[in-house]
């Protein structure tokens, strides 16, 4: 029997997961290449043998998406399958275009036939797109779990940036364990947070081997989505966040648009900041997509430890990166920080950028005067590093989720913001959590 020739177009966590759900083992297929995207450095690696089982000795190369007509057509390739996230309808079909024009197959995979069923009850956070604060959400369900008495473990969208076979089942339960796994930013901006409240996260590449190791811990997994990704784990109470700041995204993006659909609670989030017509705009289109949802209103509360430190200063404001890159916002809760605080001037750094931070604003223009805090690799935090201490400015207002101060020695001092989610109606997601859990 002719195996049919596969490509799957990734970005280093989806598509990795799809493989090892659909593909992995499956006679039927034979998977020449990975591509990826969105993430720097990341391809001309290879999915090593030990993740991608007996039909691949060698493992499987990960090539630049760039490269994918010629892959398709010198290995007369018969399907390629798009296997990552939070990108434009558009976006998706363009490529969809290229892909039927090369002479291959084009498809999605199913969201609930790459979702693994847990012996544990499971609650997914997901979003519309990046940002909108779905790790403060979990952290928001964790804390109310707790309190129930139950044992949480966070499950993390994958991010494995480094050696894959190493990473594919990671378990973190201090700072110490995050320095060993030599985490990137990216990564101790999800872990971080839920380690300062006394939980274990679990990330990596073989999530039916995390699954199983964290149902050993847990009374309650809890999926922390990444972008605007489906869950891995079949949920039991599937939460979605929806963003009035970027009204009518939450249907012209993938695969947001879904979650938005198969979602049980549905979270309109900073409705304290956002304008008040585009609020209702999206609780309009939660009610017309998704009638048999709940729907609430929650605030995103932002905090800064050291506010006299803004006052009448010029600030650099330091946001999360993948909010500010294919995120596509401008700004986060640090430029809201610095401004409640009175900072006389946002400082823009694109002139005092460098390397690939410099290279980050020519991709993602929509970043404008905030500093994205890029670290997928010591090289670029180097960069991180340098951009910070060239730009003039009197502080540094940090809306990041951790303590950059860790990883990054700065000539500026640093006011950091904190953010957590405040239900409008109070004790809504306690209600639907209590329903799932038979309490």
């Amino acid at each position: 029997m002719v195996r049919r020739k596969v490509v799957i177009m990734g970005a280093a966590g989806r598509d990795f997961h799809n493989f090892n759900c659909l593909f992995r083992d499956n006679e039927d297929y034979e998977v020449v290449a990975f591509t990826a995207t969105q993430i720097p450095d990341i391809e001309g690696r290879t999915y090593p043998p030990e993740l991608a089982g007996s039909l691949y000795p060698e493992g499987i190369p990960i090539l630049p998406e760039e490269e994918l007509e010629t892959i398709i057509r010198d290995r007369a390739v018969d399907e390629v399958w798009f296997s990552y996230s939070d990108v434009p309808h558009t976006y998706v079909m363009d490529r969809g275009s290229h892909v039927i024009a090369w002479g291959a197959a084009f498809g999605i995979c199913s969201a609930t036939k790459t979702m693994l069923e847990s012996a544990k009850p499971v609650i997914a956070i997901t979003a519309v797109r990046t940002g909108v604060g779905k790790s403060q959400t979990t952290r928001y369900v964790s804390r109310i779990l707790k309190a129930l008495g139950k044992r949480v473990v966070a499950v993390r969208h994958p991010m494995p940036y480094g050696d894959l076979a190493r990473q594919a089942c990671q378990r973190f339960e201090t700072y110490e364990d995050l320095d060993r796994h030599q985490c990137t930013i990216e990564e101790r901006e999800e872990y971080e947070p839920h380690i300062d409240n006394g939980f274990i996260v679990y990330a990596g590449v073989d999530y039916e081997s995390i699954l199983r190791e964290a149902e050993k811990e847990a009374d309650v997994i809890l999926w922390d989505g990444g972008n605007n990704d489906t869950p891995f784990f079949a949920p039991d109470l599937h939460i979605t966040l929806v963003d009035p700041h970027r009204p009518g995204h939450e249907l012209s993006y993938y695969p947001g648009e879904t979650n938005l659909i198969m979602a049980d609670l549905l979270v309109v989030n900073k409705v304290d900041t956002a304008d008040p017509a585009n609020v209702e705009k999206v609780l309009e289109s939660c009610r017309t997509h998704n009638p048999r949802a709940r729907i609430i209103q929650c605030r995103s509360v932002i905090t800064v430890d050291d506010p006299e430190l803004i006052r009448g200063r010029r600030a650099l404001v330091v946001e999360d990166g993948p909010t500010l890159t294919h995120g596509g916002m401008t700004y986060g809760a640090g430029w809201f920080a610095a401004k409640n605080a009175g900072a006389a001037e946002i400082v823009d750094p694109k002139p005092f950028a460098v390397g690939s931070i410099r290279e980050t604003y020519e991709k993602y223009p929509n970043a404008g005067q905030i500093l994205p805090a890029m670290g997928y690799g010591d090289r670029q935090v180097r960069e991180l590093e340098e951009t910070i201490n060239a730009t003039p400015a009197d502080v540094v207002v940090e809306g990041t989720p951790i303590d950059l101060k860790r990883i990054i020695s700065v000539n500026k001092p640093i006011a950091n913001v904190t953010y957590e989610l405040e239900e409008v109606e109070p004790g809504v997601i306690e209600e639907e959590i209590r329903k799932v859990l038979g309490s």
